[in-house]
């Protein structure tokens, strides 16, 4: 009762890394609630093999089981059942997904049957009180779902003080992801998936599938090269091209370049995008609108490139350039060529 879960999302017996950082951050919270963590592990036997190592050194204290091999790969209603059903008997205060194709689908689904919100996309997450002063109430350890708001002009707190569980999507890499204690053990409790899904549920079914893996690695690089409206054009975006290949980085964009048609959406930085924490970002004519500062502030060191010196990503900027991106570009990969090994 009152604890905090977490849905695991599961891919060839891999628990996504959205799932791990929101363990990552559950934890944490169920921490300051003194509540257990607890997480939702519904596929097909064989992708649930060797589920209990890859997530309890995370700090799960109860890892929900449910095996069936019509729950791999994901359908929406057996999974809507499985959560609906289980959130009722449990009675959680908070459930936590991935902002992801999945978390998409099935958050809503559960929320509107459950009656409760949900707070898609958030960036933060945070345990406060709030006081209802035309109520007369004040309302202790709420979840403050924490995202950019109309247009990412406003960055909005929303809270959901009667309805449970509080729900929220958190998209993939916005929280770290950090183990726990790696000797850390929590319960196992396996259910009986008929108990919870109807056959009608299993009504649709998977025939084939075709995954092809992204070829552009953003997340994980070191150093990132994004490319904002203020590039100018989809030509000009080959000196960033050059001077990653060069850093022996990855090529960004921002959401006003993805839109020009400068750059595929794949490499989109973001709130609407990909957050990343690389090293290194160079941020090159991106004004630093507050979608977009939502997906990189948190990288070690920040260079801006732009040729007016009141954007607004110069003042969260480590080292600021101002200037033309054609003329200091060319530049820094001729100083860098000629310094470096």
């Amino acid at each position: 009762m009152n604890n905090l879960f977490v849905y695991l999302e599961i891919e060839e017996g891999i628990v996504a890394d959205v799932s791990l950082e929101l363990l990552t951050k559950g934890r944490s919270l169920a921490g300051q609630l003194d509540c257990k963590l607890e997480a939702i592990a519904a596929a097909s036997v064989a992708d649930l093999e060797k589920i209990e190592e890859q997530v309890f050194p995370y700090g799960v204290d109860v890892l929900h089981l449910f095996k069936d091999d019509r729950l791999s790969p994901y359908t929406t209603l057996p999974h809507t059942s499985i959560l609906a059903g289980l959130f009722r008997k449990e009675q959680p205060q908070i459930c936590l997904m991935g902002a992801t194709i999945i978390g998409r689908d099935l958050g809503p689904r559960v929320s509107s049957l459950l009656g409760s919100g949900l707070t898609a996309d958030c960036t933060s997450l945070e345990i406060g009180d709030h006081e209802d002063r035309k109520a007369g109430k004040t309302y202790k350890n709420l979840l403050y779902q924490i995202r950019p708001a109309f247009g990412g002009n406003i960055v909005a707190w929303i809270i959901n003080p009667d309805c449970r569980p509080q729900m929220a999507t958190v998209r993939e890499g916005v929280m770290k992801k950090e183990i726990f204690d790696p000797y850390y053990k929590g319960e196992t409790v396996e259910h009986n998936v008929a108990d919870f899904v109807k056959e009608d549920d299993f009504v649709v079914s998977i025939i084939d599938r075709h995954i092809e893996k992204s070829k552009v690695n953003i997340k994980n690089s070191p150093i990132i090269v994004s490319g904002g409206y203020g590039v100018g054009s989809k030509e000009n975006f080959q000196l960033l091209y050059q001077l990653a290949d060069v850093l022996g980085a990855e090529v960004g964009a921002s959401r006003a370049a993805v839109d020009a048609g400068f750059v595929e959406h794949e490499r989109q930085v973001g709130q609407t995008g990909i957050t990343v924490h690389p090293k290194v970002y160079i941020a090159c004519g991106i004004s630093g609108q507050i979608q977009h500062i939502a997906g990189m502030q948190d990288s070690s060191i920040i260079i801006s490139i732009n040729n007016d010196p009141s954007a607004p990503i110069n003042s969260i900027a480590d080292y600021v350039i101002t200037g033309e991106i054609e003329r200091v570009i060319p530049k820094m990969i001729k100083y860098y060529k000629k310094n470096s090994k």
